[in-house]
Order: C-alpha cells, then sequence, then structure tokens
C-alpha cells in the first residue's frame, strides 16, 4: 500500500468519508478519527470521520463538508461485517447526500475478509501466547475469535471463514468462531466445548475495532472460565484497535468504491434471497425499511454499560415518500403537517422521517406507520391531524386512508 499512489489516477480532486458506527464513549468515536487521520496520511487527499448514530457528524453531514472543496467524495466503511448497516443505513445515507450535494459520492463496502486483517488477529493470539507462556507449535492451543453477533446471517458466516483462515497453515489445535449474542454458538458455550478437550491454553481474541463494552465482557467471560476451569490457561487478547494494517484494508476499500468495482456477497443476502428462516426480510423495500425503522432505536439510552445494545426507541416510526412523484402531489406539507401535529400532541411518542421511493408511485403521498406496518396512500395536508390524533395518540388506523398493510 505504500506505492499506492504509482498504480492509481489523479486523486487531486478527490477526498474520503471514513464512516465508523458511533458510540456514547468518545473513546471510540476517536479511534475513528485517529484511524481517519492515520488514512489520509497514507492516501495524502482529505479524509475526515463521520457516524451513523450516537456521534458527530452525520454522514450526511460528514460529505456536505467535503463537498464544497472537491469534485468527488467516496465513502469508506470501518464496518467488520455486511450487517444491516452496510446493507441498509449507510446506502440511504449516502442516497439522502446525493439528492442533496451536486459531488459525485462513491459508496465503499465494508471491512470483510481481508489477509491483513487475518495477519493483525494472528498476531493478538500470539501477544496472548506470550503473556500465558505457552507457544503453538509446543503446546496444544485453541483459539476463539469472538465477534458481537448478528441477526444477519451472512455477516456471522464471514466470522466462520474468518476463523478458518487463521487456522490454515498454523499451529494451532483449533480456531473457532463464537459471538457475544444474538447468535450462536456464545462465547460461553464455545469455551465449555473447548474445555472437554483440554488444551493446554485458550486464547480468546475479540474480533472488535475499539476496547470498549463488549470488549470488556469478553475478558470478564473469559476471567470466569480460567477460574472454573483451573487446568486450562485461558486469556482474552486486545481488538483490532489502530493497527496500521487497517490502513491497508481500507485503502483497498478506498480503491474499490472510487473504481466501481465494489463486491459484495449478494448471492446469501437475506435481503436478496429467500434464506430459510429470514423469509421475512426477502425484498429490497423490508431492507430499506427496516433501516428507516432501525435509525432511532439507539436514542437515549442509559443502561448502556449494562445493555450496550438494547433500544429506547419511540413507540411509532413514521416514514413520508419525498420521491419525485409524491413530493409533486405534496409530499413535503404533509410530512411538515405530521411533525407539527406530533409536535402539538402530549400522547404522542413517534419519530418523523421522510422517505425515498416506497414503490407506490401514483398512489400517494405514502405515510407509513410502524410498527403496525400500516401505509396510508393519497395524504394530504389536511389528514395528518388524522393520523396523529387517532393512529399515534391512540393506535386508531384511519381506515379511509389506508393504502395497504405489510
Amino acid at each position: 500500500m505504500s506505492q499506492l499512489h504509482d498504480t492509481i489516477e489523479s486523486v487531486d480532486n478527490e477526498a474520503v468519508l471514513l464512516v465508523g458506527h458511533g458510540s456514547r464513549r468518545e473513546k471510540s468515536n476517536e479511534q475513528v478519527r485517529e484511524l481517519a487521520a492515520m488514512l489520509e496520511d497514507r492516501l495524502e487527499i482529505p479524509v475526515d470521520a463521520a457516524f451513523l448514530e450516537l456521534a458527530e457528524p452525520a454522514i450526511e453531514d460528514g460529505i456536505e463538508g467535503l463537498a464544497g472543496s472537491v469534485g468527488s467524495v467516496t465513502v469508506v466503511q470501518l464496518s467488520l461485517f455486511a450487517a444491516s448497516h452496510v446493507k441498509n443505513d449507510v446506502p440511504l445515507a449516502v442516497q439522502r447526500a446525493r439528492s442533496a450535494q451536486e459531488v459525485e459520492i462513491n459508496n465503499g463496502a465494508h471491512l470483510g475478509i481481508h489477509p491483513a486483517i487475518v495477519d493483525l488477529l494472528d498476531d493478538r493470539a500470539a501477544a496472548v501466547e506470550s503473556e500465558l507462556g505457552v507457544d503453538r507449535e509446543d503446546d496444544d492451543v485453541a483459539v476463539v475469535v469472538c465477534g458481537r453477533g448478528s441477526s444477519d446471517p451472512d455477516a456471522n458466516a464471514d466470522l466462520h471463514k474468518l476463523a478458518r483462515l487463521l487456522h490454515e497453515g498454523r499451529e494451532f489445535s483449533t480456531v473457532e468462531a463464537s459471538f457475544i449474542g444474538i447468535t450462536e454458538p456464545t462465547l460461553d458455550d464455545s469455551l465449555s466445548t473447548l474445555a472437554k478437550q483440554r488444551p493446554d491454553a485458550v486464547v480468546v481474541v475479540p474480533y472488535m475495532l475499539g476496547d470498549g463494552v463488549l470488549t470488556g465482557r469478553i475478558r470478564e467471560w473469559t476471567d470466569e472460565f480460567d477460574d472454573e476451569y483451573p487446568y486450562v490457561n485461558a486469556l482474552a487478547g486486545d481488538p483490532l484497535g489502530t493497527d496500521s494494517r487497517l490502513l491497508d484494508v481500507l485503502g483497498d476499500r478506498w480503491q474499490e468504491a472510487r473504481t466501481d468495482s465494489v463486491e459484495m456477497s449478494c448471492d446469501t443476502c437475506k435481503y436478496k434471497v429467500d434464506l430459510t428462516g429470514y423469509e421475512e426480510d426477502t425484498g429490497g423495500a423490508r431492507a430499506m425499511l427496516r433501516a428507516l425503522t432501525h435509525q432511532e432505536t439507539h436514542a437515549d439510552r442509559s443502561d448502556i454499560d449494562d445493555e450496550p445494545h438494547t433500544h429506547d426507541a419511540p413507540e411509532k416510526h413514521v416514514t413520508v415518500c419525498t420521491n419525485q412523484t409524491c413530493a409533486a402531489d405534496g409530499a413535503p406539507a404533509v410530512l411538515e403537517g405530521l411533525r407539527q401535529a406530533a409536535r402539538d400532541s402530549e400522547q404522542c411518542d413517534a419519530r418523523i422521517t421522510r422517505s425515498s421511493c416506497l414503490g407506490r408511485c401514483g398512489e400517494g403521498p405514502i405515510v407509513a406507520v410502524y410498527p403496525e406496518n400500516v401505509w396510508y396512500g393519497g395524504v394530504d395536508a389536511d389528514d395528518t391531524e388524522r393520523i396523529v390524533s387517532s393512529h399515534l395518540d391512540r393506535d386508531r388506523i384511519v381506515s379511509d386512508l389506508v393504502d395497504q398493510t405489510l
């Protein structure tokens, strides 16, 4: 990567927006900004940081901040795997920015599976071996690569692939993939299974970027396992952090995006194919709506230490299609009318946002209310108070406006 500029066309008029998840813990946000500064030194073009949620600036604001001085902005995602944030939330934000800015905007892929990451995980494991006083070539050393876990099977499968790549060609007795939650096997289950094999040591490698709540939980569970099984030495290592090898991956993802060669795992994407157990998620519209409803789920959380990914969401989420056809039929007035009526209400607990096309052109303006999955059609500004006072305040569907239910 150090010779990157020898092999690419001129980048004089380009910038990069590095997008992290965002956290209430400023230390985690600073890590994203540090990587952005490191990537700027590597690429020798402007690189700013932005966040999906919980921190500022948002993606659209980050793009706007760069758009005035360059002709092209490439969004590079600091996400480990392609779950809903990568497949839904970031593309929606990029599309909104494209509607608001004249600059060319490229959207890059997640970090994914990359040789530099495998090497980095190998080094993290080696550091733990050294601390435990064991050597994979002489001792029976098992490794557990522990990720956060996702509701997306494609993302979870990638962690298993990464674990297998770490195992191939190395002297570990086994390398297992496990998860903090959401899916299985959990770290507790993996450790208990490995204990039956009686290895000399169990090395747990957190597959996370930052040293936050989840990494702390991995260390805590590993320490508890070490106490419970005295015949097995177990220790958890460090997350990826800001290791310079991440710049190799980010540089590759930037180059792919700016040359329109981004590849995603569409053959196993639950939003595109009918996977057993995930049939309800199939379809682009459902993916978009899931992303829209998820955008507010991190708001106003006070229990971050105990439950780092539980959500205090509003009771309802309302989206108003403001695409070209609906906009011409008065959607902006509908959006503002709903917001004003919600502000005037003492009972309404709803988030009201604009949406891109909902696929009901000619039947709008379309207003979608979740979690009831009720879509209203042909709505005008005079209908907004009824939707708020009946549906949002009292859960009474305005039947004469219903277009469809999902």
